[in-house]
């Protein structure tokens, strides 16, 4: 083994290490995708992960996240990183992590840097873009939202900073998905790499719409309403209203409006995925699914008479996932098979 080979497999054993104690669902998804992009990919998840466990540790002072989140998103305004601006992040937030996943992330931070500052420079430019544009969402989480409970609840005020905040934390996602796949896939060197971004920015704002809708009332209990104000007026409905389970009928048409507009952003995702070439399959599989479970997840939502009920968990169950998996990767991805399965979820969407 070369030098450089070792290099790379310490690396992925490194992130995979990680990416098992943070999220094991997500290390097993990023299982599918083409080995030729998936540290990058692995990295960056890891990297928005950290910051948003830094926007949302709420054990210490708003101010004080805001400032940790803007040294974190500082490492990636130039190619080089702040050691000791690294550490502090790590020293002031590692002990008020509840939950051992983010322990581990951010006591590997620093790991996480070293192997950012391995990459291939073109890589690195890519990961800056992604954070300094992802991580203005988290800013707009600590900015437009004053509290971190239900007393202290505030709108988005119109779908303009609704569709801002999804690009910012999900649609930027889409365009660095396609840079780099881009970059790295020799099956994708004929795409049309300014257009396949723009599609990618609509996937990646479904993803983050369908994540808004099934999360209504717990985000609420945030102080956190991700629904604009303009919406909610048009059916005379206060932000406050929506802290009541029995305003769901009230509140149905603007449910009813935004699951269209998910669902047509995930139309755009289906169509970046089928423009995948058919014998990249893992990456096809890798779209594929966040788009068949964001529509069974949007079924769920349509369907659900506790919606904002903070106890109620919406989601699609394991075993139509695992189903969906199955069906999908036993037909290597086909196009009239996978096509007829999203057409089927979004007729249920209704």
């Amino acid at each position: 083994m070369t030098a450089t080979a070792d290099t790379d497999a310490l690396r992925h054993d490194l992130l995979r290490t990680i990416l098992q104690q943070v999220s094991r669902s997500f290390y097993l998804n990023l299982r599918i995708v083409p080995a030729c992009v998936r540290d990058q990919l692995s990295l960056s998840y890891l990297f928005a992960r950290a910051a948003d466990t830094i926007a949302d540790t709420d054990l210490i002072e708003r101010s004080s996240r805001l400032l940790y989140l803007k040294q974190f998103k500082a490492q990636f305004v130039e190619d080089q990183v702040d050691w000791p601006a690294v550490r502090a992040i790590q020293t002031t937030l590692i002990p008020h992590q509840r939950r051992s996943g983010e322990r581990t992330l951010l006591e590997h931070l620093d790991d996480c840097f070293r192997v950012y500052q391995a990459f291939a420079p073109d890589d690195r430019e890519r990961l800056r873009t992604l954070l300094t544009t992802l991580t203005n969402g988290m800013e707009m989480d600590l900015t437009v939202f004053p509290g971190d409970s239900a007393k202290d609840l505030t709108p988005l005020k119109t779908l303009d900073d609704l569709d801002r905040y999804t690009y910012y934390v999900a649609g930027c996602v889409g365009e660095f998905w396609t840079e780099m796949t881009c970059a790295h896939v020799p099956a994708l060197a004929s795409w049309d790499k300014e257009r396949m971004a723009a599609i990618g920015v609509r996937f990646g704002k479904g993803l983050q719409l369908t994540n808004i809708l099934k999360d209504i009332a717990r985000d609420l209990q945030r102080g956190r309403c991700y629904i604009p104000e303009s919406l909610l007026r048009e059916t005379g409905l206060a932000p406050a209203d929506l802290l009541k389970p029995d305003s769901l009928p009230a509140f149905r048409p603007v449910v009813v409006k935004l699951l269209r507009t998910a669902l047509e952003h995930l139309d755009q995702g289906w169509l970046y995925t089928m423009a995948i070439p058919r014998q990249e399959i893992r990456l096809r599989l890798s779209c594929m699914w966040p788009i068949l479970f964001a529509g069974g997840t949007l079924r769920e939502v349509a369907r659900s008479a506790d919606l904002l009920n903070p106890a109620v968990n919406v989601k699609i169950s394991k075993r139509e996932v695992y189903g969906l998996i199955a069906l999908t990767t036993l037909t290597f991805g086909c196009n009239s098979v996978s096509t007829a399965l999203w057409g089927h979820l979004r007729k249920q969407v209704g």
